[in-house]
């Protein structure tokens, strides 16, 4: 599967209030399920001293299912296509190992 087939078929599971204009509600979500995700980590270290077993590792996948439901609907509301989102991140990150600026800090390094 790929990211535009990937945002297709997750839009088709979209149900939430005024769906095509409510950046708000998916970009809520997306920050929801991403504490999900840290708690699933700082569980680990609190509980399996760090390691990721098997069952943490099922559970930390469904929550990143979750972050990637959001995203995409985060950008489907905002007229974006992960696609692109994907293609030029991956473009800006190749250019600042270029440069050596993948460490450090700000947006436009």
């Amino acid at each position: 599967m790929d990211f535009s087939e990937y945002q297709k078929l997750s839009r088709e599971t979209a149900i939430y209030p005024n769906l095509g204009g409510n950046l708000a509600y998916p970009t809520l979500g997306l920050c929801g399920e991403s504490g999900e995700v840290a708690e699933k980590i700082k569980k680990m270290y609190r509980d399996d001293n760090g390691l990721l077993t098997e069952n943490r590792r099922t559970e930390l996948k469904k929550e990143l299912g979750d972050v990637l439901w959001y995203v995409s609907n985060v950008a489907v509301e905002a007229g974006l296509s992960l696609d692109d989102i994907a293609f030029e991140n991956i473009q800006k990150l190749h250019k600042r190992k270029e440069e050596n600026k993948l460490h450090g800090s700000g947006d436009n390094r």
